[in-house]
């Protein structure tokens, strides 16, 4: 469940029960540890990242095609709303069959995440 609000600095804010994930630079939520998906291992800029399922206050640029580990890929960088940071980016299409369920995730590299919120 996510918590819409206009007075405060982010669009959205996940759950204060829950433990998430935000933005290291600024601190805007970004997911939540229940939507993460798996652990990704990418050389295309600084390691390793997080699948999720849905994210909060990203932002999403075109897509443009990429080789990546597994093959040919439609993906879109994706940014955090608050502070224009590029945090990782969106499957946008697959072009192999073994592919396609990763069609619609988000990969958020760990250099740009911290875990907020109930990890003690």
């Amino acid at each position: 469940m996510v918590k819409m609000t206009r007075s405060k600095t982010f669009q959205a804010y996940l759950p204060s029960c829950h433990r998430t994930y935000s933005c290291i630079h600024c601190r805007a939520h970004l997911a939540n540890h229940d939507e993460l998906i798996s652990k990704v291992r990418s050389r295309r800029r600084v390691g390793s990242g997080r699948c999720s399922r849905s994210v909060v206050n990203v932002g999403c640029g075109p897509a443009e095609e990429r080789v990546l580990l597994t093959g040919l890929h439609a993906v879109a960088d994706i940014y955090c709303e608050n502070c224009k940071t590029t945090l990782g980016w969106k499957y946008e299409h697959a072009f192999e069959s073994s592919q396609k369920y990763k069609e619609g995730k988000y990969i958020i590299e760990l250099a740009h995440m911290i875990k907020d919120n109930g990890w003690d």
